[in-house]
């Protein structure tokens, strides 16, 4: 999967830009961009970033039989790695042409210029020496990825320390850091590569190129060299043809930009193993600068707390009494009480609420009884109204049906009984609810 491809007035934008010795970033053509090393907390860990591009890399070592054809030599493997985190386009488990590009590119660069003494590895001759791995992560891709891996990979190499061994006849003894101090690698020289891009087939040159000067420029020149002006590897790409006098001028520029990184390289490695052995803080938290929001390093300030009590005793002196003193309660409502100024309480508006509720519940015991002494005259007026040679239903359910053939009337007495009685309840239930109302107050 590619990325989102540049549109044509991009395109010609950049390509004008380039015409007139000018770059978006604002760089001249043979400058680098900023060149920042932040190392980890273990040996062998540290994180490059070139302008934006941004690589990780971290060192490991394992203890193995050697190669056959080689007994006495260490084994290197060297391991960069993509991802859809630095980029949109990269694939995740999948290797692109780019990618193998520059893996072998790199190999060339550390493996083949024998910038690391393979034989100091050997542990015993024919059976175990030392296995060291490179593993590159690319965490977010601003261009001119393979100067940041390779800056990367020779500083973690140089930074990375071995635990230390001892042979006595076929006994091999590893010691753990806190028994003895671990070894650094013998490394010979530093080999560090320069980009170089070509527009419009040579005419104009530009040095470290950005993500979209990459995507449209018409071939690349890397050239890998160390501080002592030897060329180590030398590779070019896009189908261009270089003149020889465009190849020299390449070089000088090369030999300029690697004794600068050289030079920084040596002195982030010192001022990292000052701070280690000061006992000092370090690692990736305490390498994010100060101005940044999601900074972890925090500047501790000193509190002077010699002259505290009297600093104390003079503002309690100068300090105002409060302006108003509450000494007695308040009484806001009815059946409160309150001391000073606050939120006034609802208990008053709830007895109120209560006693209101009481005389709805009666006049609603008296509408009962009133309707049901409706009912029953209107009954009683219609029985006497029927004759008695009729039937009168008293249930419409499908299951049963009665029927009453001499309805009897009943007397005056067991009626104004019924009504004396409900009268009665409903009142003594009122009076019952006030008793308890009463108590509770």
């Amino acid at each position: 999967m590619k990325g989102p491809p540049l549109s044509n007035c991009e395109r010609r934008f950049l390509l004008r830009a380039i015409e007139e010795r000018k770059r978006l970033d604002g760089r001249q053509c043979y400058d680098y961009r900023n060149v920042r090393i932040s190392f980890g907390a273990d040996y062998g860990c540290c994180i490059v970033e070139l302008g934006k591009t941004r690589v990780l890399a971290q060192v490991s070592c394992e203890l193995v039989p050697p190669k056959p054809s080689r007994p006495t030599e260490g084994i290197l493997f060297f391991n960069l790695e993509f991802s859809p985190m630095a980029a949109p386009g990269f694939e995740p488990g999948r290797q692109s042409e780019l990618l193998v590009k520059l893996n072998r590119l790199i190999e060339r660069c550390l493996r083949n210029s024998k910038c690391i003494d393979t034989e100091s590895l050997c542990v015993v001759a024919g059976e175990k020496v030392w296995q060291i791995r490179l593993d590159l992560h690319l965490l977010n891709h601003d261009g001119n990825i393979i100067d940041a891996a390779s800056i990367a990979g020779i500083v973690a190499l140089c930074h990375f320390r071995r635990p230390d061994v001892s042979v006595q006849g076929e006994e091999v003894t590893v010691y753990t850091p806190e028994e003895r101090d671990p070894v650094p690698l013998s490394i010979h020289h530093m080999p560090i590569c320069v980009s170089f891009a070509f527009f419009q087939q040579g005419t104009y040159l530009l040095v470290d190129p950005s993500e979209r000067e990459e995507c449209v420029m018409d071939g690349v020149l890397v050239i890998a060299m160390n501080k002592h002006h030897e060329i180590c590897t030398i590779q070019s790409s896009g189908g261009i043809m270089l003149v020889k006098d465009q190849v020299l001028r390449c070089s000088k520029i090369t030999a300029v930009k690697v004794a600068e990184i050289t030079e920084l390289i040596q002195k982030a490695l010192e001022n990292d193993q000052k701070v280690r052995k000061e006992g000092g803080k370090f690692g990736f938290a305490e390498s994010i600068p100060n101005q940044k929001i999601t900074t972890f390093k925090m500047e501790s300030t000193a509190v002077d707390t010699n002259d505290v009590e009297e600093q104390a005793e003079e503002i309690i002196t100068k300090a105002e009494p409060p302006l108003e003193v509450f000494a007695k309660p308040i009484l806001h409502t009815p059946g409160t009480a309150q001391i000073g100024e606050g939120i006034e309480n609802s208990w008053g508006d709830l007895e109120e609420s209560e006693t209101e509720e009481a005389v709805e519940e009666e006049s609603e015991i008296e509408a009962t009884a009133l309707e049901c002494l409706k009912m029953e005259t209107e009954e009683t007026g219609s029985m006497r109204e029927t004759k008695q040679d009729e039937a009168i239903v008293l249930s419409d359910s499908e299951e049963e049906e009665v029927v009453i053939l001499e309805p009897q009337e009943l007397p005056k007495k067991t009626r104004t009984q019924i009504n004396t009685n409900q009268e009665n309840t409903s009142k003594k239930a009122f009076n019952k609810r006030r008793r308890k109302k009463r108590a509770a107050y």
